[in-house]
């Protein structure tokens, strides 16, 4: 008798489904000494899976940061503009970079491709051959990037369902696995 093969699991740097809960709302969650907590443990999946670590996850943790940082009341105004500036302008760059293989595209089209509002385009153009923008709007531009996040790859990864709990964990931790082939090919 033959025996039957189980499929290849993907290696990810998270422990498992839960974990991988506890991150997504601890980053969302609004409280600023969770949402640490949960940059905490992004950084211990950084140290594990380094260059390999999903684009989108890294992007979230560097947002997160900015707005941990602004809430702390430790930074001035222009220290924030520029800390939100740099994460704005590695999201747009990243995500537009994985789009534009061999030929060059226009990020403005890129941006529309995927939904990222054009606003979000000419904001990371300001903040990187302009005057820097105020910093409500770096926050904004950051609110809206983050949501663009939660909706296009943390509510993908957890298929849509972000309350209910399945009955095998197993089973949680496959289709997480399954879908963290999202991070860095999802905009290819």
């Amino acid at each position: 008798a033959r025996k039957r093969l189980k499929p290849l699991r993907t290696v990810v740097a998270w422990r498992g489904r839960a974990e991988w809960d506890q991150v997504m709302v601890g980053l969302y969650c609004g409280d600023s000494r969770l949402q640490q907590e949960a940059l905490d443990r992004v950084s211990a999946w950084k140290s594990r899976y380094g260059p390999k670590m999903p684009l989108a996850v890294d992007c979230t943790a560097e947002l997160i940061r900015c707005k941990v940082l602004d809430s702390s009341g430790r930074l001035k105004s222009h220290e924030l503009i520029l800390s939100y500036g740099l994460a704005l302008v590695r999201f747009v760059n990243l995500i537009t970079e994985r789009k534009q293989k061999m030929v060059s595209i226009p990020l403005r089209q890129l941006a529309r491709e995927v939904d990222i509002p054009i606003w979000v385009v000419d904001l990371r153009h300001e903040l990187t051959h302009g005057k820097l923008p105020r910093l409500a709007l770096c926050r904004k531009g950051c609110d809206v990037v983050l949501d663009w996040l939660r909706k296009t790859y943390w509510s993908r990864q957890l298929g849509n369902n972000l309350c209910e709990e399945s009955e095998d964990e197993d089973e949680e931790q496959e289709g997480v696995e399954a879908n963290a082939e999202l991070d860095n090919d999802a905009w290819e």
